[in-house]
């Protein structure tokens, strides 16, 4: 199984898994790279999966429903969004059967109100998940549509999964989203080997994605708001208390106004 970020925009990936065959693509926001990438592989579209609404996220889907069409795959997304018909919709714990794998459907509301995440546990690899905007790596999405409690679980759930489940985010934020984790906790040592790391990575022109939960874990201040330091960084810029979903919305609020 091969899986492939495909630039798209100026900072989006549309991740691609395909097994030299037939190919699965998630959030296409854009339809030609995916094209290109098909074309170029010699691959099938056999599906799509969507983690939410947002136009960056879907607004290629309508141009790739042809290629669909002659595999009879699917568009798959949440059950409360507005993503481009027809689409099967999902709620918690459905499962979507991905190339022989099994992804499970988890829902992971804040970004927007029914952004979903698509999560597989496979023994025999490294468990694989795409999260869209909900978690980056160091950093999370906007509260467009949810609530700091909303984000802060769905990002704690997230936390949870296994420590060596690659993380496929949707945007190229790594090293702007470092540099607000740097002022959060300066003093976090794997924070600062991570970013040398990544911007070694994008001089070189490749991606800093996927990451691992383990390591968000290390160096996200999102994953992070129980740890003492984040909390002190989280009072200094307004938190009400130690609790994780106000020191969360004290650091939302922060990176909101972060430059």
């Amino acid at each position: 199984m091969h899986l492939l970020p495909l630039p798209a925009f100026t900072d989006n990936y549309v991740w691609m898994l395909h097994d030299g065959h037939q190919a699965w693509v998630v959030d296409p926001g854009d339809a030609a790279p995916v094209a290109a990438a098909l074309d170029s592989l010699g691959l099938q579209l056999a599906g799509i999966l969507v983690t939410h609404h947002h136009p960056d996220h879907v607004g290629g889907i309508d141009a790739l429903r042809e290629r669909l069409a002659a595999t009879g795959g699917r568009v798959h997304g949440p059950s409360g969004e507005r993503i481009p018909e027809p689409v099967e919709r999902h709620v918690e714990g459905d499962t979507i059967d991905v190339l022989g794998r099994r992804f499970e459907v988890l829902e992971v509301p804040g970004h927007t109100a029914g952004h979903i995440a698509y999560f597989e546990r496979d023994a025999t690899a490294h468990p694989l998940l795409f999260c869209g905007d909900t978690l980056f790596s160091a950093g999370c999405g906007r509260l467009f549509e949810g609530t700091a409690a909303q984000m802060e679980a769905s990002l704690a759930r997230l936390g949870a999964l296994p420590a060596d489940t690659r993380v496929c985010c949707t945007h190229e934020y790594t090293l702007s989203n470092l540099r607000f984790a740097a002022a959060v906790e300066p003093s976090n040592r794997e924070r600062a080997d991570y970013t040398a790391r990544c911007e070694a990575r994008r001089a070189g022109g490749e991606p800093t994605l996927p990451s691992t939960i383990g390591l968000e874990r290390a160096v996200n201040p999102f994953l992070r708001c129980t740890e003492p330091p984040v909390i002190e960084a989280a009072r200094s810029q307004g938190a009400r208390s130690d609790d994780a979903v106000d020191v969360f919305a004290a650091l939302r609020s922060w990176k909101d106004r972060f430059r």
